[in-house]
């Protein structure tokens, strides 16, 4: 039964859009890749071919931003491919202020062999490396996305990743089986487990959901969301589906809003040096005070029992003293490392003058998912 369940839940998972979407060929003029049946292709977009360590070529597009500082990794849904992507990704890059990679799973797009949960992890570990060899990003310079099923690649790179940035899950699942039935444990044979892999992200993460998504439940993401270490304020849409999030003026602005405030803080790798910087000093500190002590008291004579006891007491109160100032400090530290993402994204709200014409903006361009497109015909 267990096979059976694992091959019917893949099934589900994978349903790549058949013919592809696009193709792919070589500009004569500049060698390049380019992608067919993209109506405004854009100077700023580099269209790749990457090779998987399962043995696949998978098409990956890059979209370049002059001024982004961070880069997203978008793995998208299970319905999608790059050519009904590549105008909603030119359009987060140009709004969000980032570079922004999307890449085809296996199977899909233009891209070679057959969608499976092994594969798409290849497939986002290709990408990932594509990025820090091809375009020279560090692990703290990157948010990674996962949009339905791909929140199971992003969270399965995520927790080998400590100093990623951030991570962004839209429309999430808790796991592939758990989408089917209401199971309340994991079992072997399902697939994209991330009720068990995102406690160990170590990287703040926003859960963006639709109150009324008919495929996956709004209960994947909040339950995802109270499993995080790192929360940050979550986006239930009142009234969103698993389709049409992107329609929604509070997306644009709550995923600019978060954006802003993790582009603000230091790398994980900074704060916790830091922190493993002023731990060692109040080690040398306590050991230089404690041998001091020690020879102070070795010099002093000892006349009566009474006056030793008299002096052990008043090291114990120092000692104390120490300890409950050394609490204290630490307790402030942590005040002020948890009260910097709230800081940061105040300032970076106000800064923004207005979103609402953005929101407009996403509308007059189509800014939808490709389900929405497909339901939009098919009411035509």
């Amino acid at each position: 039964m267990g096979s059976a369940t694992s091959s019917m839940a893949a099934k589900l998972a994978f349903f790549p859009p058949d013919p592809p979407s696009y193709g792919i060929y070589v500009e004569a003029s500049s060698g390049r890749l380019r992608m067919s049946n993209i109506v405004h292709q854009r100077e700023d977009v580099d269209v790749l071919k990457l090779s998987t360590k399962r043995g696949n070529e998978i098409v990956a597009m890059y979209v370049k931003n002059t001024s982004a500082s961070l880069t997203l990794l978008y793995s998208h849904g299970n319905a999608a491919d790059l050519g009904q992507m590549y105008h909603i990704f030119t359009e987060l890059s140009l709004h969000l202020g980032v570079n922004l990679m999307g890449y085809d799973y296996s199977g899909y797009g233009q891209s070679s062999g057959k969608a499976s949960e092994q594969d798409t992890y290849a497939d986002i570990e290709a990408a990932y490396q594509c990025l820090e060899e091809t375009y020279g990003l560090k692990e703290e310079d990157i948010i990674l996305y996962g949009q339905s099923v791909g929140s199971g690649p992003t969270l399965e790179l995520a927790t080998r990743l400590p100093m990623l940035r951030a991570v962004v899950l839209h429309s999430p699942i808790l796991s592939g089986l758990r989408v089917m039935y209401p199971v309340k444990r994991t079992f072997w044979f399902d697939i994209y487990k991330n009720i068990d892999k995102i406690p160990q992200v170590n990287c703040p993460i926003l859960v963006i959901h639709g109150t009324e998504d008919e495929v996956v439940d709004v209960s994947h993401g909040k339950q995802l969301w109270e499993l995080c270490k790192e929360k940050y304020e979550p986006l239930w849409l009142i009234g969103g589906n698993h389709c049409n999030l992107e329609l929604f003026p509070e997306y644009l602005r709550h995923l600019r809003k978060f954006i802003t405030a993790v582009e603000k803080l230091p790398p994980l790798q900074i704060i916790e040096s830091e922190e493993s910087r002023e731990q060692s000093e109040n080690s040398l500190i306590a050991t230089d005070q404690k041998s001091r002590a020690s020879t102070e008291q070795r010099e002093k004579s000892r006349p009566s029992t009474g006056q030793r006891e008299k002096s052990r007491l008043s090291m114990d109160n120092r000692e104390k003293s120490r300890t409950s100032i050394d609490k204290r400090e630490k307790s402030r530290r942590s005040m002020d490392r948890s009260g910097k993402p709230r800081n940061s994204t105040d300032q970076s709200e106000r800064a923004r003058n207005s979103f609402d014409r953005l929101g407009d903006m996403v509308r007059s361009v189509g800014f939808c998912n490709v389900d929405c497109l497909k339901q939009t015909a098919l009411e035509a």
